[in-house]
């Protein structure tokens, strides 16, 4: 189960913040009984799906999951997915199931993280 948490004045959320909130989450979640089955409880906030722009945020984001929007020719565009490894100064490198793709940068339209699908069983 996925929970998006921000601030009301639109302040940045902190890992902190995110721990804060988790405790008394789960006790909320596990007193209203309405799951029977195993789940996995994250929290995180709406920041999770933006694109990545600075070399901080390709920083900070290595490891986890993007999309990377590549201009292929003159009029294609093509959508990549997996892990960000790190951004050179001439390529993406992208962890696709285990293989490393490298794509160059004046191909790059667009990066955005995204997050995983979570499963749970009702």
């Amino acid at each position: 189960m996925q929970v998006q948490i921000c601030h009301k004045g639109g302040d940045d959320v902190s890992l902190d913040d995110c721990a804060r909130f988790s405790a008394p989450m789960g006790e909320a979640i596990e007193a209203s009984e309405l799951f029977h089955d195993a789940y996995v409880l994250e929290i995180s906030s709406p920041g999770i799906g933006d694109d990545l722009i600075s070399d901080r945020d390709f920083v900070t984001f290595r490891g986890f999951p993007i999309e990377v929007y590549q201009r292929k020719g003159n009029d294609s565009e093509i959508r990549k997915s997996g892990l960000l490894l790190e951004r050179s100064s001439d390529y993406i490198h992208l962890n696709i199931k285990g293989r490393i793709d490298r794509i160059p940068r004046e191909e790059v339209l667009n990066v955005r993280l995204t997050t995983t699908s979570a499963q749970l069983s009702l």
